[in-house]
């Protein structure tokens, strides 16, 4: 089994897939995110499924998640990073972006994107900015 686990107090971190709650993190994703208000259960499982996850867990029990989608040579974009409201504020989320940026496959890229609404600072803290060039980058829009 080729996963990392990582521990602190009663949390864990783990890229074990078989770990994850699939149902608690579509009803999260379609219910409770701004970015994936009505994404459907078969594009979670799709994305879960094309991805490196990370699920949060208090002893047995999912409170949050993320996933990386890359290449694992040059790109990684950082999607879907959550921790549910009830553990917000501990610390968690910072973590988990240590542990993801840590990841021993996840080194060395050139570049790593997200997109986020508010959390800015966050993301500052584990070396993300804004876009050197952003009149570089362009993007195809589905909305």
């Amino acid at each position: 089994v080729n996963f990392v686990e990582r521990q602190r107090d009663e949390f864990v971190i783990s890229t074990d897939q078989q770990r994850l709650d699939i149902p608690f993190i579509y009803d999260f994703l379609s219910n409770s995110s701004y970015w994936a208000t009505g994404r459907s259960r078969e594009v979670v499982e799709s994305s879960i499924a094309n991805s490196l996850n990370f699920g949060v867990f208090r002893r047995n029990e999912q409170i949050g998640f993320a996933r990386v989608v890359t290449d694992y040579a040059t790109f990684a974009w950082l999607a879907d990073v959550f921790i549910i409201d009830a553990y917000r504020g501990r610390g968690l989320g910072s973590w988990l972006l240590e542990v993801i940026t840590s990841h021993p496959r996840l080194q060395d890229f050139r570049r790593w994107v997200l997109a986020t609404r508010d959390a800015h600072e966050l993301y500052r803290r584990v070396g993300f900015s804004e876009l050197r060039e952003p009149d570089r980058w362009m993007e195809r829009r589905n909305d």
